[in-house]
C-alpha cells in the first residue's frame, strides 16, 4: 500500500480516536521518559499526529512549540480545528522535506505504516531533522527480522512494516545516534519503542 492509501484508510476511521474508549494515556509514560534526555525545549514535531492532540498538548505543556504532520486529510482537519495556533502539515513523511531542525520528534504508532523500503530513508531524514542533542521516540513492531503485512483489524485494510528490533538498532548506530531506551512496553505483544538521541559534535 502507498502512504496515500493509508491516509485514505484513516480518513474512514477517524471516529475511533474521538470516542471515549480511546486511551489518551497511551504512550505518555514513554514520552515522559524520552523528555528526561532532552536538554533544549524549542521546536517539536509529531509525525503521524492524528486528531486527538494528546502529544501536542503534552509537549506544549512541557515548553515546546509543537508542529504536526499526517497523511490523513481528515485527521489534519480535526487537529487544526482543535489546535488553531499550531502548525500542521498534510503530507507524506516519505516525501516531506524538512526545512527546519527540531529538539524533539515523536512518531508514535505512525511510521510503521510506511513502506518497508522507505524505513531507512525516513529514519535517516528524521535524525537529520534533529538539532544536536535532539531526541527521537518512535514505536514499531519488535519483530526478530524485517518484514511487512496488511490487516483489516480496524476496518479498512492497513499496511505495517518494520526493520525488526536488531535492524532499527543497527540503523541508529550507523547514523551515529545514542540509544537511550528500548522497551517492549506491551509484552508479550510485539509493540516496542525506542528513544534515541542525536549526539553533540
Amino acid at each position: 500500500m502507498k502512504p496515500t492509501d493509508i491516509g485514505k484508510a484513516y480518513d474512514q476511521i477517524t471516529h475511533l480516536w474521538l470516542n471515549e474508549q480511546f486511551n489518551l494515556n497511551n504512550g505518555m509514560d514513554a514520552h515522559n521518559k524520552a523528555l528526561s534526555f532532552v536538554d533544549s525545549r524549542g521546536l517539536a514535531l509529531d509525525v503521524g499526529c492524528g486528531c486527538t492532540g494528546r502529544f501536542i498538548d503534552f509537549l506544549s505543556a512541557e515548553g515546546f512549540a509543537v508542529e504536526g504532520i499526517d497523511i490523513s486529510e481528515s485527521m489534519i482537519a480535526l487537529a487544526k480545528e482543535k489546535h488553531p495556533n499550531n502548525v500542521f502539515y498534510y503530507a507524506d513523511i516519505c516525501e516531506y522535506v524538512f526545512d527546519k531542525k527540531y529538539d524533539f520528534i515523536t512518531a508514535w504508532d505512525s511510521i510503521w505504516h510506511i513502506p518497508l523500503a522507505k524505513q531507512r530513508s525516513v529514519i535517516a531524514k528524521i535524525i537529520d531533522g534533529l538539532n544536536e542533542g535532539g531526541v527521537f521516540i518512535f514505536s514499531f513492531g519488535g519483530t526478530p527480522e524485517p518484514g511487512d503485512h496488511e490487516d483489516d483489524f480496524m476496518g479498512p485494510k492497513v499496511y505495517y512494516s518494520s526493520l525488526g528490533t536488531d535492524g532499527f538498532l543497527r540503523l541508529f548506530m550507523e547514523l551515529g545516534c545514542v540509544i537511550r531506551h528500548l522497551e517492549f512496553d506491551q509484552y508479550p505483544e510485539l509493540h516496542t519503542y525506542l528513544i534515541v538521541q542525536k549526539p553533540f559534535k
